[in-house]
């Protein structure tokens, strides 16, 4: 399972810019949200953790938060520093996480925005912690595909494609169907188990996206599982699907995401 993590986590840094174009960012409130339930200082430093093409981090820097952001594809990096070329409190390293040499207790708040489920918690939170001063806290942002009404059956549709054209992405033994925003799984625990933090806040902000055929693609080609198939079977794939969007749906459909915030507070 390691070296498939590993192995998947590399292949957005193929796709950066496309990732940047078309990957959905997070709720404005999300960021207000993490400044009042984390407590950082105006002018507070910050640790990101894979922080992509910056999508998480522009925010932060708008706010006047001095950044050091840690991204493991070089790709991805070259493109959040240009995203923050104008903020010069802002600094994208290139490297993994996990190797990375940190200064104890250096930031007030460390970030992770869709990236720290790409390591291993038993490594990550202990070195996360032992970055923190005092008081500092933990911000894990996410967004995850869940059911939407307003998907009008897209997605289970879409589903008898992929177990014909890709069943090694979800094939039919798999596919359990879209989990409802109160289906997904809760972290809480796993944060709490790490022994390195206290009061965790949670908080969930649900919304909807909508995509005609070629925007969705578009999409799907920055996900890890789509990027790893064959030429031939993607494009088998992406074929059926716009087909599918095309003829059946009336060439747009709506996406729905839940995006999670877990808030802790170090020990």
């Amino acid at each position: 399972m390691a070296d498939d993590r590993n192995r998947l986590r590399t292949t957005f840094d193929q796709a950066a810019s496309l990732y940047d174009e078309v990957r959905p960012g997070y709720p404005e409130d999300l960021f207000d949200d993490v400044v009042s339930l984390s407590g950082i200082p105006a002018g507070g430093r910050i640790l990101e953790i894979g922080c992509g093409t910056g999508q998480a981090t522009v925010p932060f820097a708008h706010r006047g938060y001095r950044i050091l952001c840690i991204e493991l594809g070089e790709n991805m990096a070259a493109v959040a520093r240009r995203n923050l070329e104008g903020y010069p409190q802002t600094e994208v390293r290139t490297g993994a996480f996990e190797e990375w040499p940190l200064q104890e207790e250096a930031f007030d708040l460390a970030i992770s925005a869709t990236a720290f489920h790409w390591l291993d918690p038993a490594a990550a939170y202990p070195k996360v912690a032992g970055s923190l001063r005092n008081g500092g806290s933990l911000a894990l942002l996410r967004n995850v595909h869940v059911h939407s009404d307003a998907g009008e059956g897209f997605f289970e549709a879409a589903q008898r494609i992929y177990e014909r054209e890709a069943p090694e992405i979800v094939g039919p033994e798999d596919y359990k169907g879209l989990p409802r925003p109160d289906e997904v799984p809760n972290r809480t625990d796993e944060i709490q188990n790490s022994g390195h933090f206290g009061r965790i806040t949670t908080r969930r902000y649900r919304w909807d996206e909508t995509y005609d055929a070629g925007g969705y693609l578009r999409v799907l080609n920055t996900y890890s599982g789509h990027r790893s198939l064959s030429e031939g079977t993607r494009e088998r794939l992406f074929r059926g699907i716009a087909d599918l969007i095309d003829t059946r749906f009336g060439g747009r459909i709506i996406k729905g995401y839940l995006t999670t915030l877990y808030v802790a507070k170090s020990k």
